[in-house]
């Protein structure tokens, strides 16, 4: 374990007090535990922090996230991110949860069968979004794949609330950037849901150590916009 205490103190010094105490403690914009480390789980994941990732992880499990809160996490950003950025991900949280002694595979949290999947997953949207939604499968394949695939297979799952998936969803977007009309449509989905611009602000004030300056003002700048309309 590299020990950056040693090698860089002066800037160990300003890091740490800046996220473990400074963000943490602010007032106005701090979150319940549980839902502080998921929005970070998610940030990590969303801009590809696979070292800080694996510090994390152990912090979150020790503050209340369950091995199967963990994996939903990895599991749905997929859809956000591709296969090609979260393998390393699922590689490390299999590793930390072995090492602590959890049993792999965990419980089995799927709601829908192949069958019933684009239903349910329109359905979801429809929950979000709107009643809009329930059609919006049948404009073209990319569409179904979405309602299908991403909130079929995923969003249905249990060991999130949908308010939850929809939290990380927006972590996944801002932490990666470049993605500003899907973060304003999952900024006003949020809101649907009862995860209002006050809360959306100190879900970004709780993540910026991990994703820095630009991007928490670009999704402040997103959610702002979705409560205008």
């Amino acid at each position: 374990m590299k020990d950056y205490r040693k090698t860089d103190p002066e800037f160990m010094e300003r890091f740490e007090h800046f996220a473990f105490e400074e963000v943490v403690k602010e007032p106005g914009q701090q979150l319940e535990e549980t839902t502080r480390h998921m929005a970070i789980l998610a940030t990590l994941l969303g801009c590809q922090g696979t070292d800080e990732f694996r510090l994390e992880l152990p912090r979150a499990l020790d503050a209340g996230i369950t091995p199967v809160m963990a994996k939903e996490i990895i599991y749905q950003a997929v859809d956000y991110l591709g296969i090609g950025r979260v393998l390393p991900f699922l590689d490390i949280a299999n590793e930390i949860l072995e090492a602590r002694g959890v049993k792999l595979p965990l419980e089995g949290q799927a709601t829908t069968t192949m069958e019933n999947r684009l239903e349910k997953g329109a359905q979801a949207q429809a929950d979000i979004f709107g009643p809009q939604m329930l059609e919006a499968w049948k404009s073209g394949h990319i569409n179904r794949w979405l309602a299908a695939n991403c909130f079929g297979d995923y969003y249905t799952r249990t060991g999130l609330t949908l308010a939850q998936r929809e939290m990380i969803t927006f972590c996944f977007l801002a932490a990666q950037g470049g993605c500003e009309p899907q973060l304003i449509a999952h900024s006003k989905g949020n809101m649907n849901l009862g995860n209002d611009k006050d809360f959306l602000i100190r879900v970004v004030s709780q993540c910026l150590p991990y994703i820095g300056y630009p991007r928490s003002l670009n999704a402040i700048t997103c959610i702002n916009k979705a409560a205008e309309n």
